[in-house]
């Protein structure tokens, strides 16, 4: 939007995530965003040019997306970050790593039969302009990993269930777990024009008892590296410029194909007159012209 900070809305699940965000920012205002009572605080982000609007939803699983339109449509966002703890699936994680999510599944889609489980995952990007940032960014940051994430309403508790050998077999480049994320990257598809980016700290591993003698309290470590993982993407990270039009040069029929990727072919005319790059007018008159 014209004439304002960009505003980077960052969604939590539980106390040690937000109080690990909110430790960043300073002079917090309190506001209500959307129908359903969804508290956030707003301040901005030292040594950064955005607002960042910080919002600790709870864990809700499949109900999160509704919250996370409130969200975007309250406060119209340039980037919407997932920023909190998960438990690692890959051998090597570390309690206090940091795995920033190039592909989130849904895991728990598919069908049951006779022959066994037959996997119908879904699965959503980041943005992928904020996905390279963070690569800049965190070029030289330790025990980060750019890899995929499974999301899905169950907590494993076991390294011999059934489920973590189901996500091994039909999910197998997944690094780590979490519940809502899923909900998150749906929402963030959905919603045109917004940057998003899940950023997971490894808060349960496989040699679980090792690391907590090591890192007594691992939520709050694994949320505190995620937070600065997100504080670290953001501030390398600039949202694209305003593409408002002085539409008193450029009014009548036209096709933009400015900040866009176009697959195809078009029919028209491209006149002379192109006071704003490689835009393709169109006169209605002109349209079976060649």
């Amino acid at each position: 939007m014209p004439g304002r900070n960009p505003l980077a809305a960052v969604i939590t699940t539980v106390p040690a995530e937000y109080e690990s965000m909110r430790s960043h920012l300073p002079n917090l205002r309190d506001r209500i965003a959307g129908d359903h009572g969804l508290r956030i605080e707003v301040g901005a982000l030292p040594g950064s040019g955005w607002q960042v609007a910080l919002a600790e939803s709870g864990e809700f699983g499949a109900p999160f997306a509704p919250l996370v339109n409130d969200i975007v449509h309250a406060l119209h966002p340039d980037a919407l970050l997932f920023v909190g703890i998960a438990g690692g699936l890959e051998e090597g994680l570390r309690i206090g790593d940091v795995v920033v999510a190039t592909r989130v599944y849904a895991f728990r889609g598919g069908k049951l039969t006779p022959e066994g489980f037959y996997a119908r995952p879904q699965s959503w990007h980041p943005s992928h302009r904020m996905l390279q940032a963070a690569r800049y960014a965190l070029h030289d940051t330790p025990r980060v990993f750019f890899k995929a994430i499974a999301a899905g309403d169950v907590v494993i508790n076991s390294q011999q269930s059934s489920l973590l050998s189901q996500l091994k077999r039909h999910y197998n480049d997944a690094a780590a777990i979490e519940m809502e994320g899923a909900g998150m990257a749906h929402a963030g598809h959905l919603t045109a024009g917004v940057e998003t980016l899940t950023i997971r700290g490894i808060s349960d591993v496989a040699n679980t008892a090792k690391d907590f003698e090591i890192h007594g309290g691992a939520q709050q470590y694994a949320a505190a590296r995620a937070a600065e993982v997100a504080v670290a993407v953001l501030r390398k990270f600039d949202p694209l410029p305003d593409q408002s039009v002085d539409e008193a040069h450029y009014g009548g029929d036209h096709i933009d194909f400015r900040g866009s990727t176009f697959f195809g072919p078009v029919a028209g005319k491209v006149t002379a007159e192109r006071p704003h790059g490689d835009d393709v007018n169109f006169g209605r008159r002109d349209l079976n012209e060649h």
